[in-house]
């Protein structure tokens, strides 16, 4: 029977999850590979901490580049994560012959466009499911699936982390910081959540996502991002009230060829398949022209979904070996020298709804001079709900728009924060609720 020879840069959570995998289906593997996947060598910089599965010691090796040279590995597996040096093995990889299978979002986020054109240049698959979504298949549902469709839009809830902090504020009542402590602790969030709660982490996958929707080259800082630690349990309670869920949300909408683009909290209805998916799973929402909405739901992290996504690349990559035509195919879902710069709308263009919480003085006149000045800029009040004080000297005073302009909004805030009559500066969330 044929072998092919895997090498693993990377033996923390996810690296041992792959070693399970490979192990616990090594038949279920090898019947429906035809072949056998041998793990033939592991690199990782501590090889005597104890891990969650055992490892032949003759297969460990603290040099990455010693794998990497091996002229007998035929696919190298890099999950040490971050830029460096993980974007130089990679590159050394193919550059040496082998072919690669990453789930580092970041890296393909900020050095994609180098490294798709690498392995275009030298004929190398690249395998790349497991960096955004986990065990869902949304890379390939957009490489092959849907690769026929004009992508109108896609919704997706992309981190674990914020998704579960949003979920126990809603359901449990509890304020920001002691969900995040509690996510910490459960091993949800990192000591430095930074990159989950202000959205970078979802930025990172976005960026993915875009590439592969709309055949262009994506630059991560093209993409709005705005983060969930302004969000207080009483606006959590004041979108109940309106009928939605708040949901750190990435957005994209194809307008006439150019893509508006966001990531940002987004209150969503409540009986919307998004506003139902809690704790920290990811969930995805496209429509394309021909296919119609397309809903994927999942596991988003963890060692075995994770594993799951990576090997099912492995496979994918090994079937190309043995056949004779990896590297024939695009690595996204064109080849990279026709891929152009992707247009992307500038936020101040965007138009949706919009919640804002004004904390204001408790006296006579002042939602007359708040509306006046939101009319001024051409925006029109949907709803208003006026509390009791819950502060000395002001109240929270809710109003919800329809359609507006993000460049007009802005404007009228900045006019509005400046008024005597509010206190504190407006707290803002963007609605969707009629393009999903």
């Amino acid at each position: 029977m044929k072998k092919i020879n895997v090498g693993l840069i990377g033996l923390g959570t996810i690296g041992c999850g792959v070693v399970k995998l490979l192990r616990d289906n090594e038949k279920l593997i090898e019947r429906k590979l035809d072949a056998r996947l041998v793990l033939k060598k592991i690199a990782d910089i501590d090889t005597t901490t104890p891990r969650s599965v055992k490892v032949n010691k003759n297969i460990l090796t603290s040099d990455a580049r010693a794998l990497i040279q091996d002229n007998n590995i035929d696919i190298v597996i890099e999950l040490i994560g971050g830029y460096e040096p993980a974007r130089t093995f990679i590159l050394e990889a193919i550059a040496h012959g082998k072919h690669v299978v990453t789930a580092n979002k970041a890296l393909l986020a900020k050095h994609g466009n180098e490294i798709f054109k690498s392995a275009e240049i030298n004929k190398m698959d690249i395998g790349f499911e497991a960096s955004v979504g986990g065990t869902i298949p949304i890379i390939r549902t957009l490489k092959e699936s849907l690769i026929a469709n004009n992508i109108k839009s896609i919704y997706g809830i992309m981190n674990g982390t914020a998704n579960f902090i949003l979920t126990k504020m809603t359901d449990e009542g509890k304020d920001f910081a002691a969900v995040l402590r509690e996510a910490q602790r459960l091993g949800y969030a990192e000591s430095d959540p930074t990159f989950d709660i202000e959205g970078i982490d979802t930025a990172h996958k976005l960026a993915i996502i875009l590439s592969l929707a709309y055949g262009c080259k994506v630059h991560l800082k093209d993409i709005f991002c705005e983060g969930i630690s302004a969000i207080s349990q009483q606006d959590v309670v004041f979108a109940k009230e309106l009928g939605y869920r708040i949901k750190l949300l990435a957005i994209a909408i194809l307008h006439n060829g150019i893509v508006e683009a966001r990531i940002h909290p987004t209150m969503i209805p409540s009986q919307h398949l998004l506003g139902n998916v809690n704790q920290n799973y990811n969930a995805f929402h496209l429509i394309g022209d021909a296919s119609g909405p397309v809903f994927l739901y999942g596991q988003g992290a963890g060692m075995m979904p994770t594993a799951s996504a990576v090997v099912s690349d492995i496979i994918y990559i090994a079937r190309n070996i043995l056949k004779g035509a990896a590297g024939c195919s695009p690595h996204r879902t064109q080849k990279e020298e026709t891929m152009p710069d992707i247009k992307l709308m500038p936020i101040d263009n965007i138009e949706t709804k919009y919640y804002f919480r004004f904390s204001a003085v408790d006296r006579p006149g002042v939602l007359s001079k708040i509306s006046g000045i939101l009319g001024d800029n051409n925006i029109s009040i949907a709803t208003v709900i006026q509390k009791a004080r819950q502060e000395e000297g002001a109240v929270p005073v809710v109003m919800t728009t329809y359609r507006a302009r993000e460049k007009d909004v802005r404007k009228a805030l900045k006019l509005i924060d400046k008024l005597d009559i509010v206190l504190n500066k407006t707290i803002i969330i963007r609605v969707e609720d009629e393009l999903l």
